[in-house]
């Protein structure tokens, strides 16, 4: 016996278009079951037709819009709106990064050209904290092998492959070809926002080393990060003295420093200035301004970042300098009672920031995770797009400092944070 016709259909609702098609013809122009030859075609009495709102004339036309709309749905739809969606579906909140200007609290619903716009109801629980399609991955990791086209990194048990943009460029101590990087290299890779498994910027050996001066011995620095931190050793190459004295020129003990460069061993091979020196010893801070009022809902200033020593690589975070004194910091005891020179409210560990990178648009919600006492003895500005107000506001994890857009070369962006988002 023939068996039932395979159905072409490309999804339940086009077979259930296609069942109902007359069996005596597949066009729109087939004359009904047992009709004679040459008559005019029946019209159809089916059910309006759920798809195109019409109705259902059982025809191959209906069939091929819906494929049409459901083809067009599945390739056209950007890829951020697809992984918000696919999210949202199973009511999981992503983590890590895309592209986008805003942490999905602050976003609008997500919406197809074809389709109904998802609400923040049908997404689930909105936090608005860093969400995969709307801020920059990082990943961190060893080179294991590299081309012009590929990068291979791993860690303890995993390899990972990344191939490159066409126009990924990679640092390591100044801008050079991704192919031009090492085995070996410890490497922080940043993932292009819109595209799985593709990198754009890499940077290799990075470090940086922010604190007072010491001690002095020719051309290495030991620097004092800290009081839960060892001294820190930089080393300061010849071709890198000039350009980095041009922004430190007092590099004696008593002096703050912030310097960027390649990590080698236990010492830092100090290759560009991460801002500029202030004028004053670190003892000698000048004494902030007198205010009076509420403390404003928007605070401006300049975020840096740092390395990731007692925290996982991939945390997404903030530093806080205006810490309140009742969580005991350990990092106080070196800063003593050193107010930032901006006018900051107290807050404490667990407290969320919206933290926004004036140079990009991005903003996202992170939570605070730690004190930043080293900030408050800094009243430098940033100077990355345009000129920041005085004082640092916020030292970021690696990892949130490059989601919003910063470039660890630079060493900050200019940056505004309000309470609680």
């Amino acid at each position: 016996m023939p068996g039932t016709q395979a159905s072409f259909a490309c999804c339940d609702r086009c077979a259930a278009l296609g069942s109902s098609r007359p069996p005596g013809g597949t066009g729109p122009d087939a004359p009904a079951a047992g009709a004679e030859p040459g008559s005019a075609p029946a019209a159809s009495t089916a059910d309006p037709d759920p798809v195109t709102g019409g109705a259902a004339t059982g025809s191959a036309s209906a069939v091929t819009v819906a494929r049409r709309r459901l083809l067009k749905a599945a390739i056209s739809r950007p890829l951020h709106e697809a992984v918000l969606a696919t999210a949202a579906t199973a009511g999981i909140m992503m983590t890590g990064a895309g592209s986008g200007a805003t942490g999905i609290a602050g976003g609008s619903d997500v919406a197809d050209d074809d389709g109904p716009a998802i609400s923040p109801d049908a997404q689930g629980e909105r936090t608005g904290f860093a969400d995969v399609a709307q801020l920059q991955r990082t990943v961190t990791g060893t080179v294991l092998d590299v081309s012009p086209h590929v990068l291979v990194i791993g860690a303890d048990t995993y390899e990972q492959r990344f191939t490159l943009t066409a126009d990924a460029t990679a640092w390591r101590g100044y801008q050079v070809e991704p192919a031009a990087l090492r085995q070996g290299d410890s490497v922080v890779v940043r993932l292009h926002p819109a595209r799985r498994q593709v990198a754009d910027r890499i940077w290799a050996s990075i470090g940086r080393v922010t604190g007072v001066i010491v001690e002095r011995s020719g051309g290495a620095l030991t620097v004092d990060e800290g009081a839960t931190r060892p001294h820190q050793v930089v080393a300061i190459p010849p071709e890198a003295a000039g350009r980095i004295q041009v922004r430190f020129p007092t590099l004696e003990p008593g002096y703050l420093i912030d310097i960027i460069g390649l990590r080698q061993g236990g010492e830092l091979i100090g290759m560009v200035p991460a801002t500029s020196q202030p004028s004053y010893p670190a003892t000698r801070m000048p004494a902030p301004p007198l205010v009076n009022g509420h403390v404003p809902a928007a605070i401006s200033g300049s975020a840096t970042w740092h390395e990731p020593r007692d925290e996982p690589p991939g945390v997404l975070g903030v530093a806080y300098p205006a810490l309140d004194p009742e969580t005991g910091c350990a990092e106080d005891v070196f800063a003593g009672a050193r107010r930032s020179p901006v006018r900051m409210p107290y807050l404490a560990i667990g407290s969320v920031l919206r933290v926004r990178n004036d140079c990009t648009g991005k903003d996202c919600l992170v939570p605070v995770t730690g004190c930043a006492s080293i900030a408050r003895l800094f009243n430098d500005r940033c100077v990355t797009c345009g000129t920041s107000p005085r004082g640092r506001i916020a030292d970021l994890t690696l990892a949130s400092f490059v989601a919003l857009g910063g470039e660890l070369e630079r060493g900050c962006f200019n940056a505004t944070i309000t309470m609680g988002g």
